[in-house]
């Protein structure tokens, strides 16, 4: 049997919808034969430093998952968003509960960035299937989706995990409003690339 652990992340300052919450609920939902031998574990991180250095080591000491599918919003992207990289950085910018880490690295001293071992051109690949924009980044921020990689990276190095994948998604339209505007980015398709997303990445934490 084959678990991953899929994550999004809750609302944050300047973002009270986070499409990553209602995403996460969905593909833990998802039925298909090729996910029959495949245990989904969703969990929605609150936006805070605390809550991922205490729930992520939770989350995979009680589930011991193969792979980490992890999903977070960027505000100003307009195209889903493959992270390769981790950086050690920190921005000085509120959490939800209004903290900061009052640091500008994440390790004092550590390597400038980790690579996430996502098999990103695989990802990528799977999702120009369905025609949705996206993009290989090397740069995920210096907020709370950077940090959450850079942790999964370090758990990933200690063989805790096989793989880890980081997608940013868009803001979305809840809803296509317009005939005209069938082509907008919305939780119905978004929910579709992420859903082979997912089957990309239990094909390949069986390897």
């Amino acid at each position: 049997m084959t678990t991953i652990l899929v994550t999004g992340f809750g609302p944050f300052p300047g973002a009270p919808f986070n499409p990553t919450g209602p995403l996460v609920e969905g593909l833990a939902r998802l039925r298909r034969p090729a996910l029959a031998d495949v245990t989904i574990v969703p969990y929605v991180f609150e936006t805070s430093y605390a809550a991922v250095d205490r729930e992520l080591p939770r989350l995979l000491t009680r589930h011991k998952p193969d792979a980490l599918l992890m999903f977070g919003l960027a505000p100003r992207a307009n195209t889903l968003r493959i992270e390769t990289r981790a950086r050690n950085a920190v921005a000085l910018l509120s959490d939800v509960s209004g903290k900061t880490l009052l640091r500008n690295s994440i390790v004092r001293g550590g390597p400038p960035a980790l690579t996430i071992p996502a098999q990103a051109r695989r990802l990528f690949a799977t999702v120009r299937t369905t025609h949705i924009p996206v993009l290989l980044s090397r740069d995920a921020g210096r907020y709370l989706c950077n940090y959450l990689c850079w942790r999964a990276s370090e758990a990933a190095a200690r063989k805790e995990l096989r793989l880890a994948a980081f997608v940013h998604v868009p803001p979305i339209a809840r809803t296509v409003r317009r005939p005209d505007k069938r082509k907008a980015l919305t939780l119905d398709n978004l929910s579709s690339a992420a859903s082979l997303l997912l089957l990309a990445v239990a094909a390949a934490a069986r390897r």
